[in-house]
């Protein structure tokens, strides 16, 4: 355990709150109507914004409306289809790796368990947490990206560095009625006003509990 010493489900239960407050309707940004197009686009969004994988998705989605219809994609005509999101070969090949992977071992259907999803090509926990989640409804972990690592460590909540640690140290602290939302709120918070280079300090309504490690 990496928890940090001041670290107590107290000042968690205060944090949550707070997040609560500022944010009470978040959910990802990612425009999605399934399963299938939540995973997609959770996959296209590495190093890139979800503005940018929106601008993608729905011509993506329209020529390729389902696994089985991703699995026989020509590779260079995706690469072009994703090419703006960055990354494109690796990202094409881990979609049309996932595509197939699902098609063969679950009928096409994306499977709702941690393991069948982090079994898939360019699957890891923080996307299988993303699509448990948001599309599943079923609170499997908390969602630990790099606003999410930044403000764990900020907000004294965590010491690791390690995203599957930070997320150990959040679930210990953190009821399992909340992993879900308090993703998605962090991650807002992070967006908005705990950014990475110019925290908006004076604008934050967390600065009560917040030791600003690392500020």
């Amino acid at each position: 355990m990496s928890r940090a010493k001041g670290a107590t489900p107290k000042r968690a239960a205060a944090i949550e709150a707070g997040l609560a407050a500022a944010y009470p309707e978040a959910t990802t940004e990612l425009a999605f109507r399934n399963p299938y197009e939540l995973l997609v686009a959770t996959i296209l969004s590495a190093q890139c914004t979800d503005v940018r994988v929106n601008m993608v998705t729905p011509a993506l989605f329209a020529r390729f409306p389902d696994a089985t219809a991703l699995a026989g994609a020509d590779q260079v005509e995706l690469e072009g289809m994703i090419r703006t999101t960055g990354f494109y070969r690796n990202k094409a090949r881990s979609l049309l790796g996932m595509a197939s992977a699902v098609v063969e071992r679950h009928g096409g259907e994306i499977p709702s368990r941690m393991d069948d999803l982090t079994k898939l090509p360019g699957v890891g926990r923080k996307t299988a947490n993303v699509v448990l989640g948001t599309a599943f409804g079923m609170a499997s972990g908390v969602v630990v990206d790099t606003h999410v690592a930044r403000l764990a460590q900020r907000l004294g909540l965590s010491e690791a560095s390690d995203p599957e640690k930070i997320e150990q140290d959040l679930i210990a602290l953190f009821p399992p009625a909340s992993w879900v939302a308090l993703g998605h709120r962090l991650i807002l918070h992070g967006r908005r006003v705990c950014k990475a280079r110019k925290p908006a300090c004076d604008q934050c309504s967390l600065a009560p509990f917040c030791p600003r490690i690392g500020v």
